[in-house]
């Protein structure tokens, strides 16, 4: 099997949450939670956090990540990602999210399962989710799919605007084969993407598939302050310290 390199994008910047990957959660720094987290993956060869902050790369080290430096003029992760895949000799890139301080390794080792097969160029997770009152809710990414699990779309308006049992949450860690993600990097925002403020769409309007692989539930991601709260309540629920 095809072992993976996973990387992890990680900057300061952020309009809701600055400093976020340095935020502590219950006395670890989420950038740490994600790599500990991401590093018990079975198919992962390696494992690299990218990010232009000194900070980030100086606490990244004191926790004896490997860690690498890149440019600043990056206007998404996947940028990020594909300026450090573009030194890398693995054919497959798991673009791990560095707000995901609950990722688990089956999710990582999931994608780089389903990247085997070459003619998938692209592979991301989504999570059944029962509660209809959250399809309104503009901060979860919503995902429809085909018969076989390829995306369709991706909104954050709710799809499908009538859902009675559920619908698919998306959960924003991606798989490439190595040379698309390169490509996908180098083809620019499209229309949908701009429209929606979601990267992945810019695959689907060029004409790429992405293979979706559902999980058994969503994770708990951080994008304000008070989402930090939450992920602490679930930590000393489930006694993960």
């Amino acid at each position: 099997m095809r072992k993976a390199t996973g990387i992890i994008p990680a900057r300061f910047q952020s309009s809701r949450f600055p400093g976020k990957p340095l935020a502590f959660i219950l006395g670890k720094p989420m950038i740490q939670r994600v790599y500990d987290g991401a590093r018990k993956a079975k198919f992962l060869e390696r494992l690299i956090i990218a990010t232009d902050d000194d900070r980030i790369f100086d606490t990244a080290k004191k926790f004896g990540a490997e860690v690498v430096m890149t440019s600043s003029s990056h206007t998404s992760g996947t940028e990020r990602a594909a300026e450090v895949a573009k030194k890398l000799d693995s054919d497959l890139v798991i673009s791990i999210q560095g707000d995901e301080p609950l990722i688990e390794p089956d999710m990582i080792d999931g994608l780089a399962a389903s990247l085997q097969d070459s003619s998938v160029p692209m592979a991301s997770l989504m999570a059944r989710v029962k509660d209809l009152a959250l399809i309104k809710d503009p901060h979860l990414v919503k995902v429809v799919v085909d018969r076989d699990g390829w995306a369709l779309y991706f909104s954050r308006q709710p799809i499908p605007s009538a859902a009675m049992d559920f619908f698919f949450q998306h959960i924003g860690i991606y798989g490439y084969q190595r040379e698309f993600l390169l490509k996908f990097a180098r083809l620019g925002p499209a229309r949908m993407e701009k429209c929606e403020r979601l990267e992945q769409l810019r695959a689907l309007e060029n004409g790429y598939r992405i293979k979706m692989i559902e999980i058994s539930h969503p994770t708990l991601s951080v994008d304000t302050p008070q989402d930090i709260i939450k992920v602490e309540r679930f930590l000393r629920k489930e006694a993960r310290l």
